[in-house]
């Protein structure tokens, strides 16, 4: 069915103002709650936030603007910061800061897994998978943690869905900066769907950083607290790294419209794929809401940059992202591309085989992990709970699992901790010996 969101009615606005019992929701039960509708909540928190932050930003520095608008933007900012609460607030107070993270480590990778295979630009697609593989060894090294701290199982989170196992190591996602930045799309010719997919996924690492920050202190394990610290400092290369692809050329007003037309494409995705009946209910009333900001700002765009909206966002609905199992594409991008790196002139992407001995993403590696890489811990910690490391995955991955550490792993810059391919097959090797002998007592 075709819907066109500038044409569509949504809730009019002096009737978007709720009371603190419709803004602070029931939350779901962390036992019974689909995974997907765990993701879809965390997303939605973060594409709020980014959205409401934004609105601070136009209003601090924009001058070309009559108060009546410059009030309908901060109106608008209001009731999204409504809406943010509720998004966050559906999480309960009994889900651990680890089962919480687990679930942000899952949004990143299938979305940006999903997102990839539907970005009509193959340069985006590109720098999307190489994302994917960081957020993909994010997720295993937490899910150490959380089996050894909490007894988590990582399919008590992601119930199957994503596997967890070793990626890109996350000792190597440490980069000098200006090597982050990619090459941005031309406004002019990109599609409304790599706009929109990359402020999508800019949105969740924006938000992935945040949660990081502000909940990574709150464990009394050292090394765990480090590990935090050192995942978030990659989300912010992350942040760094999705919104180079933005056109910086845009407008405020465009990227005003953007924003909008962003949170309308999620929220309608997110009703169309909800399987929570009570949770389905916000995303529909907010996408009612957000379909009247995006006519505000299709109105304020038109007014001031005298075009038309449908030049930037186009006539259709855009779906930013299904999630769902994407656990075939993940596979096939880690075997192909565990090995890359950003290439030294920046831009572009190298094998490891390519990086010269002047690389600059060898002095902040060098530096950060000089005494240790926090994450290459949770597996030298995690052998002595269980032998080995907590893998889920198929038994073809599995067996995968120390080739896969042989290609991504740097002979350069890896610190004094790092877990070898070979001290890796002596913790499977002997994981699976304490197996058979247990065996034989049964």
């Amino acid at each position: 069915m075709s819907f066109n969101p500038l044409k569509e009615k949504g809730l009019p606005f002096e009737k978007q103002l709720r009371n603190w019992h419709q803004i602070v929701a029931k939350p779901y039960k962390k036992q019974k709650v689909d995974c997907y509708t765990r993701t879809r909540q965390i997303l939605m928190n973060g594409i709020e936030v980014e959205s409401w932050g934004f609105k601070h930003q136009f209003n601090r520095f924009m001058t070309e603007i009559d108060d009546k608008d410059r009030a309908n933007i901060s109106r608008i900012g209001r009731i999204e910061n409504q809406q943010q609460m509720t998004c966050n607030w559906l999480c309960p107070q009994d889900q651990s800061v680890l089962e919480t993270t687990l679930g942000y480590e899952q949004v990143a990778v299938d979305l940006t897994a999903w997102l990839a295979q539907n970005e009509p630009d193959k340069y985006v697609k590109e720098t999307f998978d190489f994302g994917l593989l960081e957020d993909f060894d994010h997720l295993y090294r937490y899910a150490q943690y959380a089996y050894m701290r909490e007894g988590i199982e990582p399919n008590d989170i992601v119930q199957g869905q994503t596997d967890v196992i070793i990626g890109r190591p996350t000792q190597h996602h440490h980069n000098c900066n200006g090597l982050r930045l990619r090459k941005h799309y031309d406004k002019t010719t990109t599609s409304p769907q790599t706009k929109v997919n990359i402020l999508t996924v800019l949105s969740g690492e924006q938000q992935t950083h945040n949660f990081y920050a502000e909940h990574g202190f709150m464990y009394g394990d050292h090394v765990l607290r480090e590990t935090y610290a050192e995942i978030k400092d990659v989300e912010e290369e992350h942040v760094t790294m999705y919104e180079s692809l933005i056109d910086p050329s845009e407008s405020m007003f465009e990227k005003l419209l953007l924003h909008e037309f962003t949170e309308v494409c999620n929220y309608y995705t997110c009703l169309e794929d909800e399987v929570d009946e009570e949770i389905k209910k916000y995303w529909e009333i907010f996408l009612d809401m957000e379909l009247e900001h995006l006519k505000i700002a299709a109105d304020i765009f038109k007014k001031y940059e005298k075009r038309d909206p449908e030049e930037v966002i186009g006539s259709e609905i855009i779906i930013p992202c299904r999630f769902q199992s994407q656990k075939a594409y993940v596979q096939k991008i880690l075997e192909k591309e565990i090995n890359k790196r950003l290439a030294p002139n920046g831009e572009y992407y190298n094998s490891m085989d390519e990086i010269p001995e002047d690389w600059a993403s060898y002095k902040v590696q060098e530096k950060v992990s000089e005494i240790s890489a926090p994450s290459e811990n949770c597996i030298n910690v995690v052998k002595f709970y269980h032998d080995r490391d907590i893998v889920v995955a198929s038994e073809n991955l599995k067996n995968k699992e120390v080739t896969l550490l042989e290609k991504g792993l740097q002979k350069r810059a890896s610190a004094d901790n790092t877990v070898t391919p070979d001290m890796l097959q002596s913790m499977i090797d002997k994981h699976e010996k304490r197996k058979e002998e247990k065996n034989k007592i049964i």
